[in-house]
């Protein structure tokens, strides 16, 4: 089946979706919903999947945009998860989604504030991960292994660092993804490609384990999507629908640095955490020259917002200890915006961290839970085993379907590259970068840009293929321009103007 995603496509599933029983429904698209939905469609199973918003709406699109092998997991004693990790970052290197996802350097800069015994155990944690990338797979060429290098080069791969008393830095090496929601993206509209039926802004009022009551949200109208089994992929709003399910939401906040603050950035940088064993401040430069910052941990009491918000106090957390490793402090004036995303950590009743503890200590182990009625729910885990996540899913909500085969098969974009394709295009679109340049070449008025490089024929693009309905799914996940405010002021007219490609 073709793969694109519309307003269309979408009109003409719904109304299947309401007159068919499928073999499974999906709540939630996000990476793990949008997983379990190509899982499930490409072992041959008929797919509704339902979401009360957005693709990548939640948590996905707030994520430190790293695919990583879990050294920190490692430093906690969680083998298996740091395992997973590196087995399912190797998938989608090498395999699913390279066009999205490639190995990107880190320095831990060797401060004063890091002693040589600590540096010689994270070299040691290094040397650990790098002998997983090399079980799981994972050839040198695409992950290169850890070294230490001298201040001077560490200056020139990270120019705004303090120089004084810098005694070099520890380099490693991780997987990063080029967007969050684009990822998410390319499982949905290959999820569709294989038949499952991706229904955005249809919100599930009620769940049982032979289907659910939805309304949708554009129209207001409600109805059945009746269904064999039925996964709860909802993440940190799980328990909404699952009451039986106990989480204990996290809240991680990044700062979006504006172009320039760090300099001519070459490398991503681990900032330890003053206090804190193995926890480091993330920074990760961008394409479009924005740096991410983050991330903080921190337990989430009260109602659960569909979206969060950044508090100062974790604005000013972040600049502290960016502070200590830099040799001009930042200043609230370089942050252009900050994002939060919600974690769905699992709360593992009478556990010494159930009770209050440190959300930061609770493991990232993901489960798969059924409650009384036969619903399944998957939670916990993180971005980089979504794969795997969704594959255990639809092992317990259809334990007689065939095996999974996501561990190989390519994501939309995951083909060979024309050349002559722009290299911008080619990183976030892969062998359809070509077919975006021919739009520009039909018509040259969607080849100006519209904000950080992002052409008109991209926003088109979204509408037609990606599923885009409106301007914010325009700005906020097909493109990541709206996370500044004063970009995505600037840009809303052409994003409402792309519309009308429809």
């Amino acid at each position: 089946m073709n793969s694109s995603l519309n307003a269309a496509r979408r009109l003409w599933e719904l109304g299947e979706a309401r007159a068919d029983v499928v073999d499974v429904l999906v709540v939630g698209l996000g990476a793990t919903g949008a997983g379990a939905a190509l899982d499930a469609a490409s072992r041959g199973l008929s797919v509704a999947a339902v979401d009360a918003h957005d693709l990548a709406f939640g948590t996905s699109r707030w994520s430190s945009k790293l695919i990583h092998g879990g050294l920190r997991y490692l430093a906690s004693g969680q083998v298996g998860v740091a395992w997973e990790s590196a087995v399912e970052r190797d998938a989608l290197l090498r395999f699913t989604a390279p066009h999205l996802v490639s190995a990107h350097p880190y320095l831990l800069p060797l401060t004063p504030a890091v002693p040589r015994p600590a540096a010689t155990t994270v070299m040691a944690g290094y040397r650990l991960g790098d002998a997983l990338r090399a079980a799981a797979g994972t050839p040198r060429r695409l992950l290169p292994g850890p070294s230490r290098i001298g201040a001077e080069r560490a200056l020139t791969l990270a120019p705004a660092l303090r120089a004084d008393g810098l005694r070099g830095a520890l380099l490693s090496w991780d997987g990063r993804v080029v967007d969050d929601a684009r990822l998410v993206v390319a499982l949905a509209r290959t999820a569709a490609a294989h038949g499952a039926r991706i229904l955005t802004r249809c919100r599930a009022l009620t769940l049982a384990g032979d289907g659910a009551r939805v309304r949708d949200e554009l129209t207001g109208e409600e109805f059945d999507i009746r269904a064999r089994a039925v996964i709860n992929a909802t993440g940190v709003w799980a328990g909404g629908l699952t009451p039986s399910v106990a989480l204990r939401p996290s809240r991680g906040t990044h700062l979006v640095l504006r172009p320039g603050a760090l300099g001519a950035l070459r490398a991503g940088l681990h900032v330890p955490i003053p206090g804190e064993r193995a926890r480091f401040v993330l920074v990760l430069p961008q394409a479009d020259g924005r740096v991410y910052a983050g991330l903080t941990d921190e337990p989430l009491d009260g109602p659960i917002p569909d979206v969060p918000e950044a508090p100062e106090s974790d604005v000013a957390f972040l600049l502290d200890v960016l502070g200590t490793a830099l040799d001009r402090p930042l200043s609230r004036a370089d942050v252009a915006a900050a994002f939060a995303g919600l974690r769905p950590l699992v709360d593992t009743a009478g556990a010494p961290d159930s009770a209050g503890g440190p959300t930061a200590d609770l493991s990232r182990r993901h489960a798969v839970l059924r409650s009384p009625d036969g619903v399944v729910t998957v939670v916990g885990g993180k971005l980089t085993t979504y794969r795997r996540m969704a594959e255990d899913a639809v092992d317990a909500a259809c334990p007689h379907a065939r095996a999974s085969r996501t561990a190989r098969l390519p994501l939309v974009g995951a083909g060979p590259v024309r050349p002559g394709a722009p290299g911008r295009l080619a990183r976030r679109y892969g062998s359809e970068a070509w077919a975006l340049r021919e739009l520009m070449r039909e018509d040259p008025a969607l080849a100006e840009p519209v904000a950080l490089g992002v052409t008109r024929a991209e926003l088109v693009w979204a509408v037609r293929h990606e599923g885009a309905l409106d301007a914010a799914d325009l700005l906020d996940r097909r493109t990541r321009i709206g996370l500044v405010p004063e970009d995505r002021a600037a840009a809303l007219s052409a994003a409402e103007a792309a519309l009308a490609y429809s």
